[in-house]
Formats: C-alpha cells, structure tokens, sequence
C-alpha cells in the first residue's frame, strides 16, 4: 500500500496543473467562508451572512459540506488528468513494464481518490471548526461534536464521485472528453428524471425512487440542500402557513449505493485496463 502511494505521490509532485488546480479548490473554499463572514453596509444597513446562523453548530457541518461538494469538480479534473497524464506520457506503459500490475496500478488511483476525498474532509473540518468558534451562539461539547455524519457523509460523496471520474480517465483517456463525458452523463440522469416525473409517471414518487440509484443522483442525495433548515426559511413559510417537510439526515440507503458505485466504478475501471492493449 505505502509502495504504491509512494509512486503516486511522486507523479503529484512533479504535476503542476494538479497542484496548482487543488490550492484553488482549497483557496475558493476560504474565500467562501471569508465572503460570509464580512459585513456589508447597505445604505446604512449592516448586514453580515455569518449573522444568519449558517456557522451555528451543529448547522455549519450541513452547511459547510453542502458548500465544499459543489466545488468537488475541480479535484475532479485533478483525477481526471492524473489518468490521462498516463497515456499521453506513457507512465502507464513505463509501470507495467517495471513490475507493477494492472491491478495494483487501479488501487494506486484508489489510493489517490482515497487521499485527497479525506484532505479534504479533514480541510472542510478545520475551516467548519475554526469558523464555528467565532461564531457559532452555541459552544457547548455536546453541541460542536453533534451531526458529524455530514463529514462523513462529504468524504463518501468525494471518494464516489472521484472513483466515477478516475473510471471515465480510463474510459475515454483525455481528460476533456472525460469532464465532457461526465457533463453528458448529468444531462442524461435529469433527462431521464424528467421524462419520468412530468411524462410517464406524473403525480407518483416513481420518478424519485428510481432516481435514486442513479449515480450522481445518489452523490447529491447524500447531502441535501441545507437552507430551508434555517429559521428564517422556516418562519418565512409559517408567515405563508407553508410546511416544510423534508429529511435533511444522511440516508442509510444513500451511502450503500454511493459506496456500491464506488465499488463498480473501481472495478470497471480495472477490466478495462485489464482487455485493453497498451
């Protein structure tokens, strides 16, 4: 395992694009944090986003790992073009020659997918806790240490999602076409929502069940939409005698097929280089 992470990290250290693309994942993350954390004046008005309970513990932990997912995709084209990288300089070819097997080479990228999914989660930690601590109204242990499942909720979703795009690097073998194919791979997903909610099954969960097994459907559901727990959401719609009836928790079910996704898209990824002459 040290072997294999040892190579991969040796090809990081000499890869500026991934170096440079992941100190901006992890830039735009601060700079998140730092926008809502300013105070604006408007005409007199002072109004700051932080105010509004969002770094509440145990809120900020929903929060913060519905954030940090939405810029996933710049460690996605990280992973996409470590992949790539290995044909058009035929590192690939060079490892195999060396002594390393075809399966050994996939559980290297696993490693990789596995390093920087949980970097990352102990980055958005950090950044939650620091933030947390100056503005959270509740400090209490008890309270700090509550709804954690969202990190590991945010950790599956990366290892997922990374493991789909490693796959597609070996699908397709250029990283554009693999982003682009990802994009197209979303489209399809709400196409076939679509035509299932609003043309075949109207009026009916059927839409929503079957989505579910998706695979980026299935990533999303892992952390839903935080906003509408805010208690200014939730006033706004008793003023409106509206009710908010939603499961914000991570879902069982959610996790197993993520991690079952994870599982064939790893798989995949190794019987394609395993039929493939390179």
């Amino acid at each position: 395992m040290l072997r294999l992470l040892n190579i991969e990290l040796h090809k990081l250290k000499y890869n500026r694009a991934a170096k440079v693309i992941s100190i901006v994942y992890f830039a735009l993350i601060c700079f998140i944090a730092l926008i809502v954390s300013i105070e604006f004046n408007f005409g007199g008005v002072k109004f700051r986003v932080a105010d509004q309970g969002i770094f509440n513990f145990p809120f900020i932990w929903h929060f913060n790992t519905y954030m940090a997912a939405i810029l996933k995709i710049f460690l996605a084209i990280v992973i996409v073009s470590l992949m790539s990288n290995e044909y058009s300089y035929r590192t690939l070819k060079q490892n195999l020659i060396d002594g390393l097997s075809k399966k050994e080479f996939v559980l290297s990228k696993f490693l990789t997918v596995i390093g920087y999914a949980a970097i990352s989660t102990l980055f958005v930690f950090i950044i939650s806790m620091i933030l947390g601590l100056a503005f959270s109204d509740y400090t209490e242990v008890g309270i700090i240490f509550s709804d954690m499942q969202y990190l590991l909720a945010y950790f599956i979703k990366l290892m997922g999602f990374f493991a789909m795009c490693l796959f597609l690097g070996v699908l397709v073998k250029r990283s554009a076409f693999a982003i682009g194919f990802l994009v197209v791979w979303w489209i399809v997903e709400s196409i076939l929502y679509g035509l299932m909610k609003w043309q075949f099954f109207k009026d009916t969960n059927i839409a929503e069940n079957v989505s579910q097994f998706f695979p980026l459907s299935a990533m999303s559901n892992l952390i839903k939409e935080p906003f509408t727990k805010l208690g200014a959401i939730q006033s706004i719609a008793n003023q409106v005698n509206e009710t908010i009836e939603k499961t914000y928790d991570v879902q069982f079910l959610d996790v197993a097929i993520v991690l079952i996704w994870t599982a064939l898209f790893i798989y995949w990824s190794y019987a394609i280089l395993k039929r493939r002459d390179l």
